[in-house]
């Protein structure tokens, strides 16, 4: 078996176990091989978990990548593309739950995901910031009522990751922007476990109204009432 398929197997196991279910005995007796043929490819556990949480990452990460090109192609305005990225988001979670919960679910017991995984992990902020960026320099933000009090929270890799800290009245505008990546994997996590399904009616365009919501607070206008790609 070769790794992808070894991988498509484990993802599949996820589905049914979860993440802490999984082991390479059980991918060898799903897949039909002896345990010394799946350890050739991953030796232990952890492998085979890191490479599946870099592939949901920069799955899902591209999935949100291509929805923003499509976007801006169409000249959308930036509102718009956060709408766009973040359905996208959507959509890659509900198809992929199993993964989607291996990234964004409770931590799996025993497992400390390595280095390795930073960068595809921040494939999905920088296309939030990227889009926050783009507002702000197109002027496309309305200044915050409320200055967030006291100095920066940041580190320096959020800094470098936003392209620079902005002056007065957007300084706190990278603070703001990670609490609406926050609310957006909150939001999601609260669809794909089934947390607002018997609050209302319609949960994609509730989910389209949060994000609208959310982005008020980094003073960004998210139009409502577009048609779902």
């Amino acid at each position: 078996m070769e790794l992808s398929e070894i991988k498509a197997t484990a993802r599949q196991l996820l589905e049914k176990l979860g993440a802490g279910g999984l082991s390479l005995d059980a991918v060898a007796r799903e897949g039909g091989l002896a345990v010394a043929d799946v350890e050739a490819v991953f030796p232990r556990r952890d492998d085979l978990l890191t490479a599946l949480v870099i592939d949901a990452y920069n799955e899902s990460a591209a999935a949100m990548e291509q929805a923003d090109q499509a976007a801006r192609d169409a000249d959308a305005s930036a509102g718009a593309r956060l709408l766009a990225v973040t359905r996208a988001l959507r959509r890659w979670s509900f198809d992929n739950a199993g993964e989607f919960t291996l990234i964004y679910g409770s931590p799996v017991p025993g497992y400390h995901a390595p280095q390795d995984t930073v960068p595809p992990a921040s494939r999905t902020p920088a296309v939030l910031a990227a889009i926050v960026r783009s507002a702000l320099e197109a002027g496309e933000l309305t200044p915050p009522r409320r200055a967030m009090a006291g100095p920066p929270l940041l580190l320096p890799e959020a800094v470098e990751l936003f392209g620079g800290a902005p002056g007065a009245p957007f300084s706190d505008i990278i603070e703001r922007g990670i609490v609406l990546w926050s609310n957006l994997i909150g939001l999601l996590v609260f669809q794909v476990f089934s947390r607002t399904h018997d609050s209302v009616r319609d949960e994609s365009a509730f989910f389209d109204y949060a994000i609208a919501v959310a982005a008020e607070g980094i003073g960004l206008e998210v139009p409502l009432g577009v048609d779902a790609d």
